[in-house]
């Protein structure tokens, strides 16, 4: 299948090819626990330099590892945990990361050229080279065009994931950045290779007895404020380990909550259990329409997003996080009635 019109980012686009041409050694990385977008994508990526003849690692934190189950299938080829020494001789590309602070284990030195590759509206351009498209349906899509531009044709296990990070970043194709050329793209996988029950069934069947306990627990602590428009519920350490949890097992958890009747924001707020991080929380938010922009809400914590799909880390209580989103979900719907 021919490649349909790209997005109107040709000039960046051609600068990338041409960096990944022109150098011989690579480092690819993403933020830290990395979804179904950021995974592909680096595969992808990886698997493309690796065609061109360039020496490339693929660096990943150990605290990242395992993957989610869901996950697990995926070939992490020439991984690496440990920062390399010449990394400031070295280009740098990430994939999927708003902010250099989303890969936080990756510390650079000086002189690293680094090539920044994403979709989300709110990336704070911090490459010396950054393609950064809003409008496109995941960063998979752009490493899509990139191998299409270069003529590179896809394994089955390329276009597998890039199909993975397809349908995950666009809830199989329910979310708003679904667009004509998101479907395009699955056509062209499909014919590549992708079988599409397969991959189904890796991501979503087949789930572990405790992702279930743990979904079971989360379902029955719901939480709603403000008249439902908030619906929000909490996991502790202490769910995670009566129902046997992996952290990972909470993927997921908040599009439940999203489909609420009601509901203008869905929040999950689980506790973390690495023993580095002990006393954090993390904060997974879904908008149900623009009213809101959850990415805003996130950046006010350190992190970042979609305006539908966002997150953060934070040290706040579970009763300041109430209050903190609360007040800025009634800040965004211009809401001045106090709250109790």
């Amino acid at each position: 299948m021919n490649a349909p019109a790209a997005h109107d980012h040709t000039t960046t686009q051609h600068e990338v090819v041409k960096r990944l041409q022109q150098d011989t050694r690579f480092v690819v990385a993403t933020h830290e626990n990395p979804d179904g977008d950021a995974l592909g994508s680096l595969v992808a990526m990886h698997a493309l330099l690796k065609s061109l003849g360039k020496e490339v690692e693929m660096f990943m934190a150990a605290r990242d590892l395992p993957l989610p189950d869901e996950y697990s299938f995926f070939e992490l080829e020439d991984l690496i945990h440990t920062v390399p020494e010449d990394i400031g001789e070295r280009t740098i590309v990430f994939l999927d990361c708003g902010n250099i602070d989303r890969s936080p284990s990756l510390v650079l030195s000086g002189g690293a050229f680094l090539v920044n590759i994403d979709h989300h509206h709110d990336n704070t351009r911090f490459g010396t080279l950054n393609h950064v498209v809003a409008d496109a349906s995941c960063t998979a899509e752009l490493v899509w065009e990139i191998y299409n531009e270069l003529a590179l044709p896809f394994s089955p296990e390329i276009a597998d994931a890039l199909y993975v990070a397809l349908v995950t970043d666009t809830g199989r194709f329910m979310y708003e950045s679904t667009g004509p050329r998101a479907h395009l793209m699955a056509a062209a996988l499909i014919e590549a290779g992708v079988e599409v029950e397969t991959i189904y069934r890796r991501l979503y069947e087949g789930l572990p007895l405790a992702k279930l306990t743990l979904l079971a627990v989360a379902l029955s602590e719901v939480q709603r404020f403000d008249s439902g428009r908030l619906t929000l519920s909490v996991l502790s350490a202490g769910d995670f380990a009566k129902a046997h949890a992996d952290q990972s097992y909470s993927e997921g958890v908040v599009d439940h909550l999203r489909a609420v009747a009601g509901t203008k924001v869905a929040a999950l707020i689980r506790e973390l259990t690495d023993p580095d991080r002990r006393g954090e929380r993390k904060v997974s938010l879904r908008a149900i329409d623009d009213d809101v922009d959850v990415s805003q809400i996130a950046r006010g914590q350190g992190g970042g997003g979609h305006r539908r799909a966002a997150g953060f880390s934070t040290a706040l209580s579970v009763e300041e996080l109430i209050t903190f989103l609360r007040g800025e979900i009634a800040a965004q719907l211009s809401d001045s009635t106090p709250l109790p």
